[in-house]
């Protein structure tokens, strides 16, 4: 299930085997992330969703370079204590592209949905070509008896950090995710963490998705809510929610509740409810 609404990160820091990890094995990092977890859902948003946003540099996450096991089998544990404690809806992304991981993990997890940022096509990142696994990442859920309506997913279209390899239109990114790849819902972002999402390219991508669910995956703030939730059902924010805007300070619960006040009536057909 694909929560609509306001979708609140909770970024891990470092863990383990990463560069920048400061010492102290697991424990620290599932401190912050409780503490970031009890933030959020204090504020009142609608999900959640957990990502390894501390451990860049990052695996492509394609079959030659999935996810380390112990990140995985962490966001597992991580996740579904989030979800035990808040009951709300629970996401997953393992980035920067590992479908295959965050299918694990959230199963395990009981979570409701994944990210994945290129779901269909190829893509020029940071990380070098990636290129879609749809075909391995629907098979894979199948295979553990599970489908949209107990794990979704949820795809980036023409997502930040990164261009496609040829030029795509909205259009057709859109419905390539959708029509090709079954998406369950779509994400529109800007150009990198923190960026607002343009409003023309959030109308393309909402008018080719049909009745598929679309997210603003980036940059909304109390500003420019009026501009851009009308266009999309939900939006998953993690920059504007910590404190001072600082994507690597705590959340502060204050600006949680700020932006749930701003955007609760402006979603599609949140004024028909």
């Amino acid at each position: 299930m694909i929560p609509t609404g306001l979708i609140g990160v909770v970024h891990l820091p470092a863990l383990p085997g990463d560069p920048r990890h400061d010492g102290g094995g697991f424990a620290p990092v599932k401190k912050f992330a409780l503490r970031d977890a009890d933030a959020l859902a204090s504020g009142g948003v609608d999900g959640l969703i957990l990502e390894n946003f501390g451990s860049a540099p990052f695996p492509k996450g394609t079959a030659d370079a999935r996810v380390p096991p112990h990140h995985t089998a962490f966001l597992a544990l991580v996740a579904a204590e989030i979800k035990s404690r808040y009951g709300l809806p629970m996401g997953i992304n393992c980035l920067r592209n590992d479908a295959r991981s965050a299918l694990g993990a959230a199963a395990a997890a009981d979570a409701d949905f994944i990210r994945v940022n290129v779901h269909t096509g190829a893509y020029v990142t940071d990380q070098g070509l990636i290129e879609g696994e749809a075909y391995e990442t629907l098979r894979y859920r199948a295979s553990m008896g599970l489908d949209a309506t107990s794990l979704s997913i949820a795809a980036d279209v023409l997502v930040k950090h990164a261009a496609p390899l040829a030029p795509l239109t909205p259009e057709d990114a859109t419905g390539d995710c959708v029509n090709r790849g079954l998406a369950d819902a779509v994400i529109v972002t800007g150009e990198a963490t923190g960026a607002p999402v343009s409003v023309d390219l959030l109308r393309r991508v909402a008018t080719a998705a049909g009745t598929t669910p679309v997210l603003i995956g980036s940059g909304l703030t109390p500003d420019n809510a009026p501009h851009l939730a009308p266009h999309a059902q939900g939006a998953i924010v993690g920059t504007w929610v910590k404190r001072d805007a600082d994507v690597r300070a705590p959340v502060d619960p204050k600006r949680v509740a700020t932006l749930v006040a701003a955007v609760k009536t402006l979603w599609v057909g949140a004024m028909r409810q």
